[in-house]
C-alpha cells in the first residue's frame, strides 16, 4: 500500500536524484484525460501493469511490466515530449519500486481499462516478431516502411500519409509511386521504434470506410534517397531540394507531437468526426487504444489543407456566398463544383441571389470542393464556401415561384466521379490558369481552339496538343479567373461528330 502521497514525491523531487524504476510519475495531465489516455502513453513500450490516477493533482503513477520498458519509455519521451489533449505531459521515474493499489478506492475503472487495453495490445502484437509487450528491446527491423494502399476509391496524397504516419513519430522522408497498378509509398521514420509502432497500429486499417486500406511491411532499405520535394516525394530534412517538374507549393509535414496526441482526429468517413482521446483514434471499443479504430480521416488546420485531409462531418450540402448574381447560374455552379465531386442539386436563393446551396454526392466531395474553391475569384467576386446547416437541398413545390433557380442534376451524364475508383480522383488539382482539354475531334485545329476560348473573353497565351494524342491539349489563359470562367462556359462544348469537350484544371504548364 502506498505510504506517501504524490505531493511528497514533488517535495522530494529536487532533493533526491531519481533512479530507474518501473513505476513512472506523470505530471500536468489534463483534467479531461481518461485512464485509457494515460495507459496509451505506455503501451508502445510494453505492458502496463498498474495505474493510479490522481485527478485532483493532475498526476498519475504508471507501472510498467519491466524496468527496461520504463527506461525505454523515459528515454524516448525525453526527446519527444508526449501530449494529451494538446498539452504536454511530463514523465520521470517514481521513487516507488512498485504500485500496490488493491486497497485503494475508485480503482475499478483503472483496472478495467488496463485489462481491456493490454488484452487488445496483446492481440495486435501476436504477429509481431519482437516482444516489446514483454519489455524487450526495440525491434530489429529498420525505420523504413513499405505501404500499399488497396481499394483506392478516393485519392490518397503524400500529405494524407504524412498526417497519418506522423502520429507515431517524426517522419523524415516519403516517396510515393504506383507499381503493378497499386498506389504505394516508402516512409522513413527517425527511429525504428516509430516504424514498428506505426506498423502495429495501422496495418490493415482503412483511411476511409471500406476503402483505401493500408498494407504495411518493413522495407529492406535502410534509408531513402529523395531527389525532389513535390507531391510525389518529400525529404522533410532537406527543404532546399528542388521541386522538379512540379509547380505545386509545398510546406512541411505538420507532424503532431508524440504518442497520445489528439491533434489529428481519426474517425470514420461519412459520420461525425469525434475528438478522440489518447492516440486520437475513434471507433475503438476502448477509447485511446492504438490500432483499435475503424477508419482514418485526418483533420489538419490552416489554409493549405490538402485534399482529403479532413475530419469529415457527414454533411454534403455546401453554402456558397458572395456570388455575382448578374453572372452566376445553377448550371455554372454545377460545372465548377463538379470538378471536385458529383453535384446532385443546386439552389440559388430566390431572395438573396448572391447565396447558393449545393448538394454534393457525399461529405468527402463536399470537403474537397471547400478546400479548393473557398476564396476563389469568380466573376469579379471572392467566393466563400462552407458546410451548410441543411442536410439536403429541397426541390420547389409544384406551383412555387422559383425562376429556375433550383436544379436537380442527380442523374446528369456529366458527373466525373460516378464510377467507383474513377481515375478522375487521381487528377484533382487546384484551379489553374492552364487547362487540360480532352475529347477533341481530329478536324479541330489549333486556331479553332484558340478562337473558341477567345470567344469567352479569355486571353490565350499558349496552346499545345499532346504529342502522341491529338485528342488532348493544354491551353494557358491570362489568369486563373479567366480559366475558371472558360471551364464553366466550355466544358461539354459540342463539337459535333459525337465529341463533347472535357475540361479540367491541371498541374502541368506549357
Amino acid at each position: 500500500v502506498l505510504s506517501r502521497t504524490p505531493s511528497d514525491e514533488k517535495k522530494r523531487e529536487e532533493s533526491l536524484p531519481r533512479s530507474a524504476s518501473r513505476v513512472l510519475h506523470l505530471g500536468q495531465i489534463p483534467s479531461e484525460a481518461t485512464e485509457a489516455d494515460v495507459i496509451s502513453l505506455g503501451l508502445p513500450f510494453g505492458t502496463v501493469t498498474n495505474l493510479l490516477m490522481l485527478k485532483g493533482k493532475n498526476q498519475a503513477l504508471l507501472e510498467m511490466a519491466s524496468e527496461e520498458a520504463a527506461v525505454t519509455m523515459v528515454n524516448y519521451y525525453a526527446t519527444t515530449r508526449p501530449y494529451l489533449y494538446n498539452r504536454p505531459v511530463y514523465i520521470q521515474y517514481s521513487n516507488y519500486r512498485e504500485l500496490k493499489t488493491d486497497n485503494l478506492p475508485n480503482q475499478a475503472r483503472a483496472q478495467a481499462a488496463l485489462q481491456a487495453m493490454n488484452a487488445m495490445q496483446s492481440g495486435n502484437q501476436a504477429t509481431a516478431s519482437t516482444p516489446v509487450a514483454e519489455g524487450g528491446p526495440l525491434p530489429n527491423q529498420g525505420s523504413v516502411l513499405r505501404v500499399i494502399v488497396e481499394n483506392l476509391f478516393y485519392p490518397v496524397t503524400l500529405d494524407v500519409l504524412c498526417q497519418i504516419f506522423s502520429k507515431f513519430g517524426s517522419v523524415l522522408k516519403i516517396i510515393t509511386f504506383t507499381k503493378n497498378s497499386m498506389f504505394q509509398a516508402l516512409i522513413q521514420y527517425a527511429h525504428p521504434m516509430n516504424a514498428y509502432y506505426a506498423k502495429m497500429a495501422l496495418d490493415g486499417q482503412s483511411i476511409y470506410t471500406a476503402c483505401c486500406t493500408l498494407r504495411i511491411d518493413f522495407s529492406k532499405l535502410a534509408s531513402l534517397k529523395v531527389k525532389y520535394n513535390n507531391e510525389k516525394s518529400r525529404d522533410f530534412t532537406r527543404l532546399d531540394l528542388p521541386a522538379g517538374d512540379s509547380q505545386q507549393p509545398l510546406g512541411p509535414c505538420i507532424a503532431p507531437p508524440a504518442f497520445g496526441t489528439p491533434n489529428v482526429t481519426f474517425s470514420s468517413y461519412g459520420r461525425p468526426a469525434e475528438f478522440a482521446p489518447g492516440m486520437g483514434f475513434a471507433g475503438s471499443a476502448v477509447p485511446g487504444i492504438p490500432g483499435a479504430f475503424g477508419s482514418l480521416t485526418v483533420s489538419t488546420p490552416g489554409p493549405m489543407t490538402p485534399p482529403g485531409v479532413f475530419g469529415v462531418p457527414g454533411n454534403s450540402v455546401l453554402l456558397v456566398s458572395n456570388l455575382n448574381p448578374e453572372a452566376i447560374t445553377p448550371y455554372g455552379l454545377f460545372i465548377l463544383f463538379g470538378v471536385y465531386g458529383d453535384v446532385h442539386r443546386v439552389k440559388i436563393m430566390f431572395n438573396k441571389k448572391e447565396n447558393a446551396l449545393i448538394q454534393m454526392a457525399d461529405a468527402f466531395q463536399a470537403q474537397l470542393a471547400i478546400s479548393y474553391l473557398n476564396g476563389l475569384t469568380l466573376y469579379g467576386k471572392v467566393l466563400h464556401a462552407s458546410l451548410s446547416k441543411y442536410q439536403a437541398v429541397q426541390l420547389p413545390h409544384e406551383g412555387q415561384q422559383d425562376q429556375g433557380l433550383t436544379k436537380d442534376y442527380s442523374n446528369s451524364p456529366l458527373h466525373r466521379f460516378k464510377k467507383p475508383g474513377s481515375k478522375n480522383f487521381q487528377n484533382i488539382f487546384p484551379p489553374s490558369a492552364t487547362l487540360h482539354l480532352s475529347n477533341i475531334p481530329p478536324s479541330v485545329t489549333v486556331d479553332d481552339m484558340k478562337n473558341l476560348f477567345a470567344s469567352t473573353g479569355s486571353t490565350v497565351k499558349a496552346f499545345r496538343f499532346f504529342q502522341h494524342n491529338y485528342k488532348m491539349a493544354l491551353i494557358q489563359l491570362g489568369s486563373v479567373e479567366e480559366a475558371v470562367q472558360a471551364l464553366i462556359a466550355l466544358h461539354n462544348h459540342d463539337f459535333g461528330e459525337n465529341h463533347h469537350l472535357r475540361i479540367s484544371f491541371t498541374k502541368s504548364t506549357i
